[in-house]
């Protein structure tokens, strides 16, 4: 068998020993080091954002941005079917009703031509997720959030240093979001980010990622909140990576133009849409969708890729086929058939940043001999 070439592996050859090394000589290594207010507030500062608060990792964030927004039960929240689960537990778990749209056929984003017609007196937000490399139609999304008053939380996890028109990803919600797994453009091993322009949002959301500990005692609490803090250690590897955020972004369009040259000839796939009137793909993945003639899933084609040394992920698996919310009542009889469609052909390729033109060809080359059996 071949080398396997994994779905990702980060890059971390610039100041991440560096800085790790100044946290351990001086011993702050705990969330109280000096590396997490520099990453705060470099990456707010990136990101057009008066705030930032440092968590323990993406999903921590989408909890701590609904309950800072007061959303509660009775409240809805429409988003998109096709996201990571974090998104809609965060909503179930504040006892608010997850309301969802269907995607797009083109960029794989929420479909917002749906959205007003799920906009109820009882609506309270809606939660933006931008996927894969392309963001969201934001200017309708504004429009009707200022129309019915809505607030917005922006999920742009997976959007390190992308752009809707000349704004930042991350600059559009009333508090937006980010995550730092490895698989970003920008990583801390574990960790996230929420953003915002709100001084007092800002503040719950400090609290809230810190057991709600009040000022004049500790230990005393008049809410609760959770441990979701970041470390100095995480810190300071998210500080060393953001510091080459611009070199990853050419890095990962140029691997998705190598992919997209070898691969945009094959009939049999739909390949990442290159760019919108709104914004230049930025690759965070370079995913893919089987044509439905094939009369085969992605898990037949990732399982052939994965004997022949390539690793894949499949798309995300929609929330209203989640099991584990069917089994509170949520979502039986609805159906949101571009979500069902991509979910079940869809998967994407290595695209991990330390990916070069070798390993690209490989990884499409192969993936055009699988195809060309079927």
């Amino acid at each position: 068998m071949p080398t396997f070439i994994p779905v990702n592996e980060p890059l971390l050859n610039g100041n991440e020993k560096k800085y790790l090394n100044e946290c351990i000589d001086s011993g702050w290594i705990s969330s109280e080091g000096p590396f997490v207010g520099k990453l705060e507030t470099q990456f707010a500062e990136r990101v057009s954002r008066e705030y930032g608060v440092a968590v323990c990792n993406g999903s921590a964030a989408l909890d701590i941005a609904v309950k800072a927004l007061n959303i509660g039960k009775g409240d809805e929240v429409i988003f998109p079917t096709f996201t990571i689960i974090s998104c809609a537990a965060a909503i179930v778990r504040s006892g608010a009703v997850p309301v969802l749209v269907d995607s797009d056929p083109i960029t794989w984003n929420m479909d917002v031509n749906q959205i007003e017609a799920k906009i109820t007196p009882r609506t309270k937000a809606i939660m933006v997720v931008h996927i894969y490399g392309l963001p969201v139609d934001m200017d309708t999304v504004l429009m009707l959030a200022q129309k019915y008053n809505l607030r917005i939380i922006e999920d742009a996890a997976e959007m390190h240093g992308q752009y809707y028109k000349d704004k930042p990803c991350g600059s559009f919600g009333d508090i937006s979001i980010f995550s730092f797994y490895p698989n970003k453009h920008v990583t801390t091993g574990e960790g996230g980010i929420l953003v915002t322009n709100e001084e007092h949002l800002a503040a719950r959301c400090r609290a809230f990622r810190d057991l709600c500990f009040i000022k004049e005692r500790r230990f005393k609490h008049e809410e609760l909140g959770w441990n979701n803090r970041m470390s100095n250690l995480q810190a300071a590897v998210g500080v060393a990576q953001l510091e080459r955020l611009d070199e990853f972004i050419v890095l990962k369009r140029e691997m998705g133009k190598l992919y997209t040259s070898i691969l945009s000839g094959c009939n049999k796939i739909q390949i990442p849409q290159p760019s919108m009137t709104y914004s230049e793909n930025i690759y965070w993945v370079f995913g893919l969708v089987l044509d439905e003639n094939l009369g085969i899933n992605a898990q037949l084609i990732m399982k052939e890729l994965g004997d022949r040394g390539i690793g894949t992920r499949p798309f995300f698996y929609p929330m209203h086929l989640q099991p584990v919310f069917n089994k509170m009542g949520l979502f039986n009889g609805e159906s949101y058939p571009v979500a069902e469609r991509i979910a079940e052909q869809g998967f994407y390729l290595p695209s991990g940043l330390t990916m070069n033109k070798e390993k690209i060809e490989i990884c499409a080359n192969t993936l055009l001999s699988v195809l060309s059996e079927k």
